[in-house]
C-alpha cells in the first residue's frame, strides 16, 4: 500500500493554547478503548490519564514507582497501574509481555514518560539517560506491542518539545562520550521523539496504525525536577519562592491537551506523521527541519533497531 504523508499545516481544529484535555474529549466517548499513557501519574501524564478514563477509556499507566502511581491515579476509575522502568529493556519486554498475554488490543499509546536536562546519567549498557528513556525505552515498547496496537489500528503518540530545536540527532556521538551537555541531550532526544513518530506512521498507516509527535508547551511540571531553582529564576520561569510567573505558561490541563487531541481527534483520521502544537497540526515552522526529515527519521529508526534489538518491521530472515 503507497503511504500517504500528512501537510505540516493546521487543520483549523476549533481549539487553541488555552483548550484542556477535557475540552477537546467533550463529547467523544471512549466506552471500550485500552490506552497506555508513560508517566501517567505525574504532571503533563497524569491529566492525559484523568481525562482519558473520565471519557470512558481504560487507562494503563506504566510507573517506575508503581506504589506511587497508584496513590496519585487513586479515585480514578478505569485506570490501572504496571511496573515499567523505560531504562530497564528487560523491564520493557516484561511490561509488554503482560499487556499481550492479557489478549486485549490497544487503541492508544501515549509515549509521554521523560527526563530533562538531568545530570549526566548512563542507563542499561552505557546508554545516554534522557536519549535512552525519552527515546529508546518508547521505541522498544511500541515494537514491543506492535501485535496489540495493529489490532486495534491504533494510534501512537509522541510527546517531544519545542526544545526539538537545541539539537538534531549527533550521528558521530548520540550518547554523549565526549562530554556531556544536558540540554543537546534533552533537545536530541525530543527530536528523536518527533522521527520516531514520523517513521513509524510510514510503516504503520498501512495496517492502519497512525503516529504523531507534539509540543505540549511550556509547563510548570515534576519534568523540571532535575533544574536548580536559580537557573529557572534566571530563565524567568518562576519567582525566588518558586511561583510561577511566566504568563505563556500553561496549567498542565492545558499542557495534556495536545496529546489527548492527538490521541483521539476524529479530525485526524487519516492523518498521521505531523508535529502538532496547540490542539493543531503545527505550522511547518513550527518545527525544525531536522525533526521532519523523513530520511533522519529512517536512519534514527535503524539505529534504534540496531540499539535495542527491536524492529516490528524487520524483514523475516534479514
Amino acid at each position: 500500500m503507497t503511504n500517504t504523508s500528512t501537510p505540516q499545516r493546521p487543520i483549523d481544529s476549533g481549539f487553541g493554547e488555552r483548550s484542556t484535555a477535557d475540552d477537546v474529549l467533550d463529547g467523544i466517548d471512549l466506552s471500550g478503548k485500552l490506552a497506555i499513557v508513560t508517566g501517567g501519574y505525574s504532571g503533563l501524564g497524569l491529566e492525559t490519564a484523568r481525562s482519558l478514563a473520565r471519557a470512558g477509556a481504560r487507562v494503563i499507566v506504566p510507573a517506575r514507582r508503581p506504589d506511587t502511581a497508584r496513590d496519585a491515579l487513586a479515585g480514578i476509575e478505569g485506570a490501572e497501574v504496571a511496573r515499567l522502568d523505560l531504562a530497564d529493556l528487560a523491564d520493557v519486554h516484561a511490561f509488554a509481555r503482560g499487556v499481550l498475554d492479557s489478549g486485549r488490543a490497544v487503541d492508544l499509546l501515549i509515549n509521554n514518560a521523560g527526563v530533562m536536562a538531568c545530570p549526566e546519567t548512563r542507563v542499561g549498557p552505557g546508554w545516554e539517560a534522557q536519549f535512552a528513556v525519552n527515546h529508546l525505552g518508547h521505541h522498544a515498547l511500541t515494537n514491543l506491542l506492535w501485535p496489540a496496537l495493529a489490532r486495534a489500528g491504533a494510534r501512537v503518540v509522541a510527546v517531544s518539545s519545542g526544545a526539538h530545536r537545541r539539537s538534531g540527532i549527533r550521528w558521530d556521538d548520540p550518547q554523549f562520550t565526549r562530554g556531556y551537555d544536558k540540554w543537546l541531550a534533552y533537545g536530541q532526544a525530543k527530536t528523536a521523539n518527533a522521527l520516531f513518530a514520523l517513521h513509524l506512521d510510514a510503516l504503520g498507516q498501512a495496517h492502519g496504525v497512525r503516529a504523531f509527535s507534539l509540543n505540549p508547551g511550556p509547563i510548570l511540571t515534576p519534568l523540571q525536577r532535575h533544574l536548580p531553582r536559580a537557573e529557572m529564576v534566571e530563565a524567568g520561569w518562576i519567582d525566588e519562592e518558586g511561583n510561577g510567573i511566566d504568563p505563556t505558561f500553561k496549567t498542565p490541563e492545558q499542557g495534556a491537551a495536545t496529546q489527548v487531541w492527538a490521541a483521539t481527534s476524529p479530525r485526524l483520521a487519516g492523518h498521521g506523521g505531523v508535529y502538532c502544537q496547540d490542539c493543531d497540526i503545527a505550522p511547518a515552522d513550527g518545527v525544525a527541519a531536522h525533526a521532519r526529515d523523513p530520511e533522519q527519521a529512517a536512519r534514527l529508526w535503524a539505529l534504534s533497531a540496531e540499539l535495542t534489538g527491536l524492529d516490528a518491521f524487520a524483514t523475516p530472515g534479514r
